[in-house]
């Protein structure tokens, strides 16, 4: 057992508008999952952060360049939450995922089975998992930036707010950015509360313009952490090199 409360992550996931996440998706390139986590489970999740045995690495943002604050990379096995939710959410992102390259031109498709898709990535030599917990303390933030990791990189990924804005921290916000040809950049700021998920595109989507589709390119952050701390789990459905 990892410590964390049972999760039915395909029960769960059912529960939610799937038409109108899809909708939000193609639209703004992130869609919000409201109560996917309840509190017991953001605490339990949250309190892994410190056994070592969880996970395969840390990495120090100021370090590198990324940021302030920190994360660490979970090692398999996967906490049960985790691993649900990539097993779950994969197959209803993977038809929205081949329609966008569709819509690209790009010649990618993806398998029906996370199972399946993770065979491809470990084919390729990207064996390390890539799921990860993320802490942030006051006057912590996260650079813009791309998850990939690697020659396969599935389109979509989620990030899972665990703490309580207003009450564990405040600022923080998530944001994603957008840019167009030939436009400037577009921003979008998530309005997460604990337990709230939000999914969005890793690198590229297609948009509808004057002028046929195009290809847009996104990237994520969190903004500075005025006061607390605030701790939040990324789901991403690739593996790593």
């Amino acid at each position: 057992m990892d410590g964390t409360p049972s999760f039915d992550a395909a029960s769960r996931l059912s529960a939610f508008d799937w038409p109108r996440i899809e909708r939000d998706l193609d639209n703004r390139g992130c869609a919000t999952l409201e109560g996917l986590l309840d509190p017991a489970q953001c605490v339990a999740l949250a309190d892994l952060y410190d056994l070592d045995a969880r996970f395969r690495s840390r990495v120090v943002m100021a370090r590198h360049g990324y940021g302030r604050g920190e994360y660490r990379y979970f090692a398999y096995p996967l906490p049960d939450p985790i691993a649900g939710l990539r097993s779950a959410a994969y197959p209803r992102l993977a038809s929205l995922a081949n329609r966008w390259n569709a819509t690209m031109k790009l010649d990618v498709h993806y398998p029906d089975s996370h199972a399946d898709f993770l065979a491809r990535c470990h084919a390729a030599g990207q064996t390390r998992p890539t799921p990860l917990l993320l802490r942030y303390g006051p006057d912590d933030y996260n650079c813009l930036h791309q998850d990939l990791y690697g020659e396969h990189v599935f389109p979509l990924q989620l990030a899972i707010l665990l703490s309580r804005p207003g009450e564990d921290f405040s600022g923080g916000e998530f944001v994603i950015t957008e840019q167009r040809p030939r436009m400037q950049s577009r921003v979008e700021v998530v309005d997460l509360q604990q337990g709230d998920a939000v999914i969005f595109a890793v690198h590229q989507r297609p948009v509808q313009g004057s002028r046929g589709s195009c290809r847009v390119n996104l990237r994520h952050g969190v903004s500075r952490v005025r006061r607390g701390r605030r701790h939040t789990a990324g789901v991403i459905f690739h593996d790593a090199r």
